[in-house]
């Protein structure tokens, strides 16, 4: 059976240190401890060393990182089904939902156009910005969940399910709340003229890549730190702590309570919308045929 204590190895192991975990599990960092100790006493392992930097995994707890997230990935989707198993699947639509992809906006749309689907009810699936593992939810499209709605120019996302474009988001930065640039209301991107900016590695978003080929060209003075190709909490975490600077979107603003967004005098936005996948069933695409049916959207979508 599936050790409770594995979600505090993980917190601790995302976290890097027993403080910053046990803001996460919402305990202290004493509780945090000793449930370490007795998570490694009960394996008879030592999972992670405890160093003036921070905690570090042993070869051992990598190891059981790997399959703890495997686990608790599993176990969340066990319970998923049970629940949808609640629900008539002719008449549910599975919708995803994360910190960085929430269904609001789906809810948005659905009250636009559920007069159209009046026996159906929604079930909202959630899961993980692991940017280790995000394709592979995307690739759950059709069988874990039906829709996701989030920002999209990903190749890699849009090779492996459809996209419906429903608006734009502007770009923007974020800053720690310390930041010089904080305060203000937007900023130039000459004001970025000596900071480091984080943004995603080259070759997937073309938005991006045009970001960066138009910064690499015309603001040398702005050094670009590559992130994960997807963000996931641990991104954002990095910009707060570090006093760098994030690349990131309008509807971004209160992923992390550390961080302030600012909009930036630049006209780059990017893509959102509906994904849905490929072999999508008849009453999936019903339901995208009615968004597009929708004459204008609301802007708050």
């Amino acid at each position: 059976m599936y050790n409770p204590l594995l979600n505090t190895f993980v917190a601790v192991a995302d976290c890097g240190s027993f403080t910053k975990a046990s803001e996460v599990l919402f305990i202290s960092p004493t509780a945090v401890m000793k449930q370490m100790n007795a998570l490694e006493k009960h394996l008879e392992l030592k999972l992670i060393e405890r160093t003036p930097s921070g905690i570090h995994l042993t070869q051992a707890g990598a190891v059981i990182y790997k399959e703890a997230k495997f686990m608790m990935e599993y176990s969340q989707k066990a319970i998923s089904k049970a629940k949808a198993a609640l629900y008539d699947y002719e008449t549910t639509f599975c919708v995803g939902t994360s910190l960085l992809n929430p269904a609001k906006p789906f809810m948005d749309l659905w009250y636009l156009v559920n007069q159209d689907f009046p026996s159906y009810k929604l079930h909202l699936v959630p899961f993980a910005d692991n940017h280790d593992g995000i394709l592979s939810e995307i690739e759950k499209l059709g069988e874990k969940f039906d829709f996701l709605i989030g920002v999209c120019d990903s190749k890699e996302w849009l090779c492996r399910c459809n996209f419906l474009p429903l608006g734009r988001y502007q770009k923007m930065v974020a800053v720690s709340r310390e930041h010089p640039l904080a305060s203000r209301s937007s900023i130039n991107v000459e004001d970025l003229h000596g900071e480091t900016l984080m943004m995603v590695r080259k070759g997937d978003s073309e938005t991006n890549d045009h970001i960066r080929s138009d910064l690499e060209k015309n603001h040398p003075q702005i050094h670009i730190e590559d992130t994960p190709q997807f963000y996931d909490l641990s991104v954002f975490n990095r910009c707060a702590e570090t006093g760098n600077v994030l690349l990131t979107i309008e509807c971004w603003r209160d992923v992390h309570p550390g961080l302030v967004s600012i909009p930036v005098n630049w006209d780059y936005s990017i893509p959102y919308g509906l994904l849905y996948s490929f072999d999508a069933p008849k009453d999936v695409l019903q339901f995208v045929q009615a968004v597009k049916n929708i004459k204008s959207l609301p802007k708050e979508i």
